[in-house]
């Protein structure tokens, strides 16, 4: 591995891809993020939901798999800076997991507020 300014524009995007491939091969919440985030681009197009809800919900679903990233950096750190059991690194894989949870109950809410309407409306009998 290089450090310092060697990288190449490519070997950054290699090394950014490799990090999602690993946090999606091995965490089983970003598997199931991303199968939901899938689904709500289908559910999108499905709806045909306007420019500005695809807007939100692109937004909604990259902020929940970056916050998902980074709590797998941040789980793979304290595993690293302490192997052994330890308070604090618990504390900080808690609040790092926390921090998933709150994106993704967000994108719950928007969610809802996008799609509930809608679907209402398709099962509304006249």
């Amino acid at each position: 591995m290089k450090t310092g300014n060697n990288h190449t524009l490519f070997s950054a995007f290699r090394n950014a891809a490799n990090g999602l491939l690993f946090m999606v091969r091995t965490q089983r919440n970003a598997k199931i993020h991303l199968a939901v985030g899938m689904l709500v681009l289908l559910m999108g197009f499905l709806m045909k939901i306007s420019m500005v809800e695809w807007c939100i919900i692109i937004l909604v679903i990259g902020m929940v798999l970056a916050a998902e990233a980074v709590n797998t950096a941040i789980e793979k750190l304290v595993d690293l800076a302490s192997p052994g059991y330890n308070e604090n690194a618990r504390n900080a894989k808690d609040v790092a997991a926390g921090a998933v949870l709150l994106t993704a109950m967000a994108a719950v809410v928007i969610g809802l507020l996008i799609f509930l309407p809608k679907f209402l409306v398709l099962i509304a009998v006249p």
